[in-house]
């Protein structure tokens, strides 16, 4: 890398971590993303200054050519995307070779998620659970415990790291809200539904004083997550489904899944899923595409 490429680097790595609160390993990641771009353009006698959209377009197709899939190439441009816009804005250069690059195409992965149907199933093997005649006491709470993980997780679309290390400190507004922390420490407010509030406040009133809602007797103090995604298959063995179809982050998808089926604004899951991109969130955008085609097909006078 240039001298001068790298001190464009530098200021581009200051200024996500100060202004926009870029974890280490999402700094990381640009860097080791951005340092490959750079002895691209070296090795080819381009600059950072220099480069234009045909540029950037056959730094892609050697990636192609290495054999990096296409989500990976679409991470390099990403990268590549974030730092022209940068030097655009600090005057380091007047226009974004970047600009109209398309992302590489790649086959369709949608992610893994739950019909409502089995979700229900789910919901009633914890609820049964529950009510298991002559449960101890420590069975019973820990039941209790399994079913509020699960309102939570399905109601809000939280990460279970953000689950799991739940400050009682964070249920606010008569526990109709909550305030997750999440990635790079950014804070965001989730409502709770009216049932979940009702099973999270009940299981509260059972425990001793304390600093997390899900105490565990770890070195964090709260529950591993890893605890609760065993207990969730547990579930799923109870609900006759098939547990590797379970995990705390397929129901996490099923949340945002079932809310655009309904007709949630995809920014607004953005928002409640803590997504910092949009385009983290347009991976449910076959959802919207479905529920557009039903809407032309059942209003449209010529689709009859």
């Amino acid at each position: 890398m240039t001298d001068r490429a790298g001190q464009y680097l530098d200021l581009f790595l200051d200024m996500m971590s100060a202004e926009r609160g870029a974890a280490q390993n999402t700094l990381e990641a640009y860097q080791r993303d951005l340092i490959d771009y750079a002895r691209h353009l070296k090795a080819t006698g381009l600059t950072v200054e220099q480069i234009d959209r045909n540029g950037v377009q056959a730094y892609l197709m050697r990636l192609e050519q290495q054999g990096f899939a296409a989500t990976t190439q679409a991470r390099h441009l990403s990268a590549i995307k974030q730092f022209h816009r940068f030097m655009v804005a600090e005057n380091l250069r007047q226009d974004d070779p970047t600009a109209i690059v398309p992302a590489p195409k790649a086959g369709q992965r949608l992610p893994k998620t739950l019909s409502i149907e089995e979700v229900d199933k789910l919901f009633d093997a914890a609820e049964a659970a529950m009510a298991v005649p002559e449960l101890s006491p420590k069975a019973m709470l820990k039941a209790e415990r399994n079913y509020v993980l699960l309102e939570l997780l399905y109601g809000t679309g939280m990460r279970v790291s953000e689950l799991v290390a739940l400050l009682r400190s964070a249920i606010v507004r008569d526990a109709s809200m909550l305030v997750v922390r999440g990635k790079g420490d950014k804070e965001r407010m989730v409502p709770l539904n009216d049932r979940a509030k009702d099973a999270l406040l009940s299981y509260l009133k059972k425990l001793p004083p304390g600093r997390f809602a899900f105490p565990a007797n770890t070195k964090e103090g709260y529950l591993a997550r890893q605890v609760f995604a065993r207990e969730l298959k547990q579930i799923a063995i109870d609900a006759g489904i098939d547990p590797g179809k379970i995990s705390p982050h397929i129901l996490r998808h099923a949340f945002a899944s079932h809310l655009l089926e309904r007709g949630a604004d995809l920014r607004v899951v953005q928002v409640l899923l803590g997504h910092a991109d949009i385009s983290t969130t347009q991976i449910y955008t076959h959802i919207l595409d479905e529920r557009l085609t039903q809407l032309v097909e059942k209003h449209h006078p010529l689709a009859q």
